[in-house]
């Protein structure tokens, strides 16, 4: 796991565009739910947020993991580096849990 740590990726400035949007809103969401908790709001209307935070991240892992398929995963399998088909398939049993 060390090593992922050090590998890097060059993004398009469109990928990284559609990425940063992304998270920027789930931010602006969990700020929106501090806020609810902080000011007494009803359980029910802050689990509502809580669930667009959580289909707002799992946008962004559907995005990037398209990402990352088509340009990391199909470079390396072309190259002969077929342990990045294991490594991707270790990824999305922790996205599916």
């Amino acid at each position: 796991m060390e090593d992922c740590c050090k590998r890097k990726k060059s993004r398009s400035p469109d990928e990284y565009k559609k990425l940063i949007h992304r998270l920027n809103r789930v931010e602006g969401q969990l700020r929106g739910i501090k806020s609810m908790v902080e000011n007494s709001a009803y359980c029910p209307d802050i689990l509502i947020q809580v669930a667009a935070v959580q289909a707002a991240l799992s946008g962004f892992a559907r995005e990037l993991t398209g990402q990352h398929i088509r340009d990391c995963v199909v470079t390396d399998i072309r190259e002969g580096r077929l342990e990045t088909a294991d490594e991707l398939t270790e990824v999305i049993k922790k996205l599916i849990r």
